[in-house]
């Protein structure tokens, strides 16, 4: 079965349906191609902050900001030893026309409030999504559906259709039957990035290949075509992670839970802006001891690791999360006693923290966290509190003690009950930041530098050497690259 449109769209996320409605609104028939039963990908799986310079929320907090002052900032995140890398043409793509995409997507229907500091930016210029980030994934969705993008989910791309000097069209799965998809303008790939792609993984990095992505779609598909036909990734070697998550709470919380309908997003904006940030503290902390790591501050002050068998694996002082990945069930359990438990219980030792926002300590995970927070008077109790063998728990903390003893690596016996465990822990790569190589109008470029015709990528497909540390960076040139590639889709032919 053959199928003719003007421009395709390869994945849908905020990047794919944001190319798909900048097409459309630039006069294309549309067809977006999404292999899972929903929309959403990455995205709406994010902590969902987005920073942006010179915004209304930044002029009513008094904050005279630029984007030239938020390029120079985008280094302070990047290692000396990295900034060769770093591709500054793109950054300054992304900080001159994310201001455009931040308040398109304000038009659309998504709220947002702050702005909240991460040093080291200058300046506060984090905004925070209303009321997560499931919100970016139901407004675009139903701006797709009101511009006329035609949405064909469980629909795998497995194949561009390169005709020797140009794309034409993929080849895709349909209605369960094999069919060429024919572009009459362009394809643009916005499948994600290579997070949970073995072989790409083993290829530019081997010693985290066995850490599983922390979402499980994000196998690099648009890459590997790509690269079929003469394209290459730019940084593969760059990936965020593996990072140590609390194993996901068997009901979700109501920060998760809530729906990002238009009366609540206005009621909850409101109130985030006119009532003090404790009132909002709970539902903060919900979201944190959810979906934020644990600090590595928890094993610099003598916090173990033990697996699931009670055994202690590794340094937890020395990049402890592949060893967890190489456990049985790949997870693992932070240990500690009554002296550490206390020490976690007030600034500066936080178990976890949303920059700016609020810090979580082992109290607040014993009030939210039911689930992963773990006591015991002994450690017998423990060990069956979390399901481990107690003589490998106890044999584990005793040669712990042993080794510190006489105090020469300054950490603290385990010792003074009761006892305390935090997990399960996994392991994950959060992202792969290699992308496919693209010039400023995010035209997929071969080995030799020509772009390949009728070929263009956004968001993590097309990334092309930019490098996006720090939070909100990520969705907002998701959000950037995917509507400028919807536009230059079109508007080169």
């Amino acid at each position: 079965m053959d199928i003719n449109v003007d421009v395709i769209v390869v994945g849908g996320g905020g990047a794919g349906m944001s190319a798909a409605i900048a097409s459309v609104e630039n006069g294309a028939n549309t067809v977006l191609l999404e292999k899972n039963s929903h929309l959403g990908g990455t995205t709406i799986l994010s902590v969902g902050s987005i920073t942006v310079s010179d915004t209304q929320f930044q002029a009513r907090a008094g904050i005279k900001d630029s984007p030239q002052e938020h390029f120079n900032d985008m280094s302070l995140f990047i290692p000396e030893s990295m900034r060769d890398k770093e591709n500054y043409e793109l950054r300054k793509v992304l900080v001159d026309n994310v201001k455009e995409t931040f308040e398109w997507l304000q038009k659309i229907g998504v709220r947002f409030h702050g702005p909240f500091p991460e040093p080291p930016h200058s300046k506060k210029r984090m905004h925070n999504v209303i009321p997560n980030s499931k919100a970016y994934g139901y407004y675009l969705s139903r701006e797709c559906i009101r511009k006329g993008v035609d949405v064909k989910l469980n629909t795998k791309v497995t194949e561009l259709l390169y005709n020797g000097d140009r794309v034409v069209g993929v080849q895709a799965c349909v209605d369960g039957r094999a069919s060429n998809i024919y572009s009459k303008y362009g394809v643009v790939i916005s499948s994600g990035d290579f997070s949970n792609s073995e072989s790409l993984k083993a290829e530019f990095r081997p010693d985290v290949a066995h850490v599983d992505g922390y979402n499980s779609s994000s196998t690099g598909d648009g890459q590997k075509m790509a690269i079929e036909i003469g394209s290459e990734v730019v940084n593969g070697d760059l990936i965020w992670g593996p990072s140590l998550r609390f194993k996901e709470a068997p009901k979700p919380s109501l920060i998760k839970r809530l729906p990002p309908h238009p009366w609540l997003t206005a009621l909850m904006q409101f109130g985030l802006e006119k009532l003090p940030m404790k009132f909002f503290r709970p539902f903060i902390l919900q979201f944190m001891t959810s979906s934020l790591s644990p600090e590595p501050s928890l094993f610099e002050r003598g916090a173990i690791l033990v697996n699931e068998e009670g055994d202690r694996f590794s340094d937890e002082r020395n990049k402890p999360e592949p060893e967890v990945a190489r456990q049985k069930g790949k997870l693992a359990f932070i240990v500690m006693d009554k002296n550490l438990k206390e020490k976690f219980e007030e600034w500066p030792n936080f178990v976890s923290t949303a920059p700016g926002v609020a810090y979580a300590y082992m109290s607040d995970y014993k009030k939210t966290r039911s689930d992963i927070f773990h006591e015991g008077n002994n450690l017998e109790v423990l060990s069956k509190r979390i399901g481990v063998n107690y003589r490998s728990l106890k044999g584990a903390v005793d040669k712990v003690n042993e080794e510190r003893r006489d105090g020469t690596n300054g950490l603290p016996e385990i010792k003074e009950p009761p006892f305390y465990a935090l997990g399960p822990v996994m392991s994950w790569v959060v992202i792969a930041e290699g992308g496919l190589k693209v010039n400023s109008e995010h035209q997929v470029v071969q080995k030799g530098g020509c772009p390949i015709k009728g070929l263009y990528a956004a968001g993590s497909s097309g990334q092309g050497g930019l490098i996006l540390a720090g939070h909100g960076h990520h969705i907002g040139w998701a959000m950037t690259s995917g509507r400028r590639a919807g536009k230059f889709v079109v508007s080169h032919n």
